[in-house]
């Protein structure tokens, strides 16, 4: 074995063992790697798509589509209200010859949309001004903006839906026939 000058033995694998990484900087390492990747995720929410506004327009859509359906299928004409915080689904009464919330589906429960995000409504490509909540309309007496009928005809519409603080919108559009189509503008 040989010995160093000063005489101790210097073996092959403590030469290796000092050449590698100690565990105290392999962790320091990891957590680097980590603080990057979540600024990372942090930047591309902020300058790509917005995944909030996507979820809401796809829950929309969902429902849009569910309800024509269900209108075709069960012969009922279902109403759709707008306000700047939410909407809210109705159903026709003709026995009473007005339009009254939907009682004992949980599915077409009024629905509040995330904070930050917000909904504009055009019919006939005009902007509707909408009510704040809810709370601020005369809910006795309800019209909604959209009519989903026993027909298969659908009031035609359009709507916007964005989050404060991003550029980008999603805008969903039905057709006269039930047809929804969804589309990005300006990301990114």
């Amino acid at each position: 074995m040989p010995t160093s000058g000063i005489g101790t033995s210097k073996t092959r694998s403590a030469r290796v063992a000092s050449a590698g990484f100690t565990l105290l900087e392999l962790l320091v390492v990891v957590a680097i790697i980590g603080l990057l990747v979540q600024a990372a995720a942090l930047s591309w929410r902020a300058i790509g798509n917005d995944q909030e506004t996507e979820q809401e327009t796809a829950r929309l859509r969902g429902m849009i589509d569910l309800l024509h359906e269900e209108a075709l299928m069960q012969s009922r004409d279902y109403g759709l209200m707008f306000t700047e915080t939410g909407y809210r689904f109705y159903v026709f009464d003709y026995q009473q010859l007005e339009w009254v919330e939907a009682q004992g589906d949980d599915l077409l429960q009024p629905h509040a949309l995330r904070p930050l995000l917000s909904m504009t409504l055009f019919l006939d490509g005009r902007e509707v001004p909408l009510d704040p909540d809810f709370e601020s309309q005369d809910i006795e007496n309800a019209e909604p903006q959209v009519m989903l009928l026993s027909s298969g005809e659908v009031t035609p519409f359009q709507i916007e839906m964005s989050r404060d603080g991003v550029s980008g919108r999603f805008d969903l559009e039905v057709s006269l026939d039930g047809k929804v189509a969804v589309t990005q503008q300006e990301f990114d």
